[in-house]
């Protein structure tokens, strides 16, 4: 008896350990199962992030943006690869002995306005077109540019918005009529150069300006992996093609460097931070302008900013006998500020030789700004800015009894307000003759 009562108490605690290892077992595979569904989703979320993360810092934070995409060579970077094939023994061709020498790069406010006291660009004194992309979007195409072939769009550097160039992007103005550059005209913009140290790939800016027929009649090339940058640049007189010319430029890396263009009817000049590079006689005669960035590494930074085009460049004193006043666009200040930028010094200093060179002639110093905005914050912007400039005047060795100091704001527009074209006639400084 006592043997059958133990057989069933065996049976019992058998049969109770198969239910609960069954039970455990079913609950351990419910377990795996969420643990298996809780990591993909873990998984998901960290894809999306990295995704989202990504995108930031495509259109925030270019320098961290590294583009993972191939992409095949254009038609114009096979043939810019040719040019830069059969001219690679050209790098002796210096420039003429009458260009300035080329100053190393200048870091400091101070210093870099005494590179471009020294500069003999003279901006013109109409504006064609000026785009400071203020209030565009980040991540969207540039609203006043067209686009030939690639992606660009507008991207926050050191909290300023500029253009990024994607590789084998082609971006040009986008203007009521094709042909717009007139026989005098000055072209300027900020362009990036980064720092490629040991990339060993080759990447490029192009600077094109074309002619009515399509044909390019002056390009510069800018190869950013060398250090210093190289630069070379080529023209057509008479419909021949020249030679090209080479030169190592000691840009400012991982900075914006202003570039600008001077041509006169057939004589072309060009001008890095304030230094000029190129001093070309004879160049045909082009019709419009347009930046190209070849295809290069994934990791470029090819970026540009600030562009301005304007036509004629009349001297100082010539305007103020004409019209009574000089109304200049040389003269230029950060965004929503009163601080003046270097590149201003040339337009400056040529002012306080014009009163050096006659010492009765007094100014009333005139800010003037568009309507973005309100009017009271832009009657306090030009105010501060129009005593901005009289202070780099009297710095400049003019006395300060023969200035006056008068913030316009946005009353006295000479353009139409609801227009690119209008907005950027209308932000100026005028010296007006008292």
């Amino acid at each position: 008896m006592k043997s059958i009562k133990l057989l069933f108490v065996m049976f019992a605690l058998l049969f109770t350990c198969g239910t609960m290892q069954a039970q455990f077992g079913k609950r351990l595979g419910k377990a795996v199962e969420n643990a298996a569904r809780n990591a993909a989703i873990r998984k998901a979320e960290q894809k999306t992030s990295e995704a989202v993360s990504k995108s930031i810092d495509k259109i925030t934070d270019p320098d961290t943006y590294k583009d993972e995409d191939g992409g095949t060579e254009s038609k114009s970077d096979a043939k810019s690869s040719k040019s830069k094939e059969t001219s690679q023994n050209d790098n002796d061709n210096e420039v003429g002995a009458d260009d300035e020498p080329v100053a190393t790069p200048q870091k400091g406010v101070k210093a870099a306005e005494m590179a471009y006291a020294k500069s003999d660009f003279v901006p013109g004194d109409e504006i064609i077109f000026e785009d400071l992309l203020m209030g565009e979007k980040l991540g969207e195409f540039p609203s006043m540019w067209d686009l030939k072939e690639g992606n660009a769009e507008v991207a926050a550097v050191n909290g300023e918005n500029a253009i990024h160039l994607e590789r084998a992007t082609l971006i040009m103005p986008f203007m009521k009529e094709k042909d717009y550059l007139p026989d005098v005209f000055t072209l300027e913009f900020d362009l990036f150069i980064p720092e490629y140290e040991g990339l060993g790939v080759l990447s490029r800016y192009n600077i094109d300006l074309v002619d009515v027929a399509g044909k390019i009649p002056f390009t510069i090339y800018f190869y950013l992996t060398d250090n210093p940058v190289t630069v070379r640049w080529n023209w057509k007189a008479g419909g021949e093609s020249s030679s090209g010319q080479t030169r190592n430029f000691p840009f400012n890396r991982d900075e914006f460097n202003h570039f600008s263009i001077s041509f006169n009817k057939r004589a072309m000049k060009a001008y890095v931070n304030g230094s000029r590079f190129i001093n070309i006689p004879r160049c045909d005669a082009p019709s419009r302008f347009q930046i190209y960035s070849h295809q290069g590494a994934a990791e470029d930074k090819k970026f540009i900013k600030n562009v301005r085009i304007a036509k004629g460049a009349v001297p100082l004193y010539d305007r103020m006998m004409t019209d009574g006043k000089i109304i200049t666009y040389g003269i230029t200040f950060d965004v929503g500020k009163s601080t003046i930028k270097p590149e201003s010094m040339g337009e400056i200093n040529r002012i306080a030789k014009l009163m050096q060179d006659n010492p009765d002639l007094k100014f009333s110093v005139e800010g003037h700004t568009d309507s973005a905005g309100s009017a009271a914050m832009n009657q306090t912007l030009s105010d501060a800015r129009s005593k901005a400039v009289v202070d780099k005047l009297v710095e400049a060795g003019i006395p300060a009894d023969r200035f006056q100091s008068a913030g316009k704001g946005q009353t006295s527009p000479i353009a139409d307000n609801s227009t690119d074209e209008g907005r950027a006639k209308n932000r100026r400084v005028e010296f007006v003759k008292i």
